[in-house]
C-alpha cells in the first residue's frame, strides 16, 4: 500500500468515526429534547386546572374517522378549557375473541396518530403491549400507556419508561391501589420521573367491575398524578353473549356520569374517557364508549363539580376532644 493510500484510507477513518460521532450526538441531542418536551407537558397536565382529560375513539377505525374525531374533541375541550390529549389504540391486543376487532395495526396506526398530531396540534396517548413496541411508539406518542393487565410487568414498564415520554398506568383490575406504588417507582427507577396513574375499576366476582372512591384517595401514594378512567371502569368483561355463541365485553355506559361526578368530587387530576359518534356500531367497547353528542354537556358539568369541590385538598382532622 502507497503511501497516498494510507492516507486516504486514515482519512475514511477519521470522517466515519466523526460520522458516528455525529450520529451519536444527535440521538442523544433527540433524547434530551424528547425528555424536556415531555416534561414540559407533564408539568402542564400536572398543574392542570380543574383537570386534564384524555379522550379520543377505543381503537383507530380508520384515518377519516380518527380525523373527525379529533377535531370535533379538540373543538369541544378548547371551548370548555381543558388540556387536552388525544387517545386511540392502534391494536387492541387484549381482546374477549380472536374475531373481535383489533385496528390496523402499528406500522398505519401510528402513522394515522402522528397525521393527526401534526394537523391539529395535539399530544396523543396510545397504549403498548409489548416491549418491543415502545421504541417506534416514543417517536409518535407523547404518553405511552401501559394496559391494566400488564400493570406489573416490569420489562414492559422499564422499556417505556426508557422511551423518555410521559407513562400512564393502568392500576390492575386485580391490583389493590398500593400496587401503583411499585408500579410507579420502576419508571422512575428506569430514569424517567414522568409517570401518572389510572383507576379503572375492580373486579367484582365475574363479569362485572366495581370503583371504589377509596382507591382515588389511597392510589395517591404513587405519588404522581392520578388519572380515573370512567368508562372502562363500567365494562362487564365477557359478559354480553353474542348470537354466534361467542361472548364479547359488555358495559354499562348510563353509569359513566356517575363515576365520573365522582372522581372530579374526589379530586382526580385528569379523567381519561373513550369517545365515539356512533357508540352503538363501534367494532370494539361500544357499551362503554361516551356519545360524541353528550361530551360537551358532561364535561361542563364535571368542571363545575370540580372547581366547587375541595377535593385535591386534604381533610384536616382534629382528634383533640371536644369541648362545649
Amino acid at each position: 500500500m502507497t503511501e497516498s493510500d494510507k492516507r486516504k484510507k486514515g482519512c475514511c477513518l477519521v470522517f466515519a468515526l466523526l460520522d458516528h460521532s455525529l450520529k451519536l450526538s444527535l440521538c442523544q441531542f433527540s433524547s434530551v429534547a424528547d425528555m424536556e418536551s415531555s416534561a414540559l407537558l407533564y408539568n402542564q397536565l400536572k398543574t392542570a386546572e380543574p383537570f386534564f382529560l384524555l379522550a379520543g375513539p377505543n381503537v383507530i377505525e380508520s384515518e377519516e374517522h380518527i380525523f373527525r374525531m379529533a377535531k370535533h374533541i379538540k373543538t369541544i375541550a378548547t371551548k370548555v378549557g381543558l388540556p387536552l390529549v388525544f387517545k386511540s389504540s392502534f391494536d387492541k391486543a387484549n381482546r374477549t375473541s380472536s374475531k373481535s376487532f383489533r385496528g390496523p395495526g402499528m406500522a398505519e396506526g401510528l402513522k394515522i396518530l402522528e397525521k393527526v398530531k401534526i394537523a391539529y396540534d395535539l399530544p396523543i396517548v396510545t397504549d403498548v403491549h409489548e416491549s418491543i413496541q415502545c421504541e417506534e411508539v416514543g417517536k409518535v406518542a407523547d404518553i405511552i400507556q401501559i394496559p391494566a393487565f400488564l400493570c406489573r410487568q416490569t420489562d414492559l414498564l422499564v422499556a417505556a419508561a426508557k422511551t423518555g415520554k410521559i407513562v400512564n398506568i393502568k392500576k390492575g383490575q386485580f391490583c389493590a391501589p398500593s400496587v401503583m406504588v411499585n408500579s410507579a417507582e420502576k419508571i422512575r427507577l428506569a430514569g424517567n420521573p414522568n409517570v401518572m396513574v389510572c383507576e379503572r375499576g375492580t373486579m367484582f366476582g365475574y363479569n362485572d367491575l366495581i370503583v371504589d372512591p377509596r382507591n382515588l384517595e389511597w392510589i395517591r401514594e404513587a405519588n404522581c398524578p392520578v388519572v380515573a378512567d370512567v368508562t372502562h371502569a363500567l365494562q362487564q368483561p365477557a359478559g354480553r353473549k353474542l348470537d354466534d355463541g361467542g361472548v364479547a365485553s359488555g358495559g354499562l355506559r348510563e353509569l359513566i356520569p356517575c363515576i365520573a361526578r365522582t372522581a372530579v368530587a374526589v379530586g382526580v387530576d385528569g379523567i381519561f374517557m373513550e369517545v365515539h359518534d356512533d357508540p352503538s356500531n363501534a367494532p370494539v367497547d361500544g357499551p362503554t364508549q361516551w356519545p360524541l353528542r353528550h361530551l360537551e354537556e358532561l364535561l361542563v358539568e364535571l368542571i363545575a363539580i370540580a372547581r366547587v369541590s375541595k377535593g385535591k385538598q386534604r381533610f384536616n382532622i382534629d382528634l383533640s376532644p371536644y369541648r362545649d
